[in-house]
């Protein structure tokens, strides 16, 4: 795998905080970073299709977004209706 070696500064209790998860599950400072920066551009990407999704179809229904939450918190069906 090829690696980009990054340097980066944080506040040390944002750094403490960051060494302290990644002992905790067990992997470096580094992978857990990289495990960070993945789910932000997931986030930032997702974000990104949802907005244009609403662009095209008009905004999120209450209802649409009360299914999604409930989905999430596991409290939903994930069947898609016919529609």
């Amino acid at each position: 795998m090829n690696v980009d070696r990054l340097s980066v500064a944080v506040p040390a209790e944002l750094g403490s905080a960051v060494r302290e998860a990644a002992t905790k599950r067990g992997v470096s400072v580094s992978t857990w970073m990289s495990e960070a920066a993945e789910a932000m551009l997931r986030n930032q990407l997702l974000g990104e299709a949802l907005d244009a999704w609403q662009a095209e179809n008009g905004a999120f229904t209450e209802e649409e977004l009360e299914a999604a939450a409930a989905i999430l918190h596991g409290q939903g069906s994930t069947k898609r209706r016919a529609g």
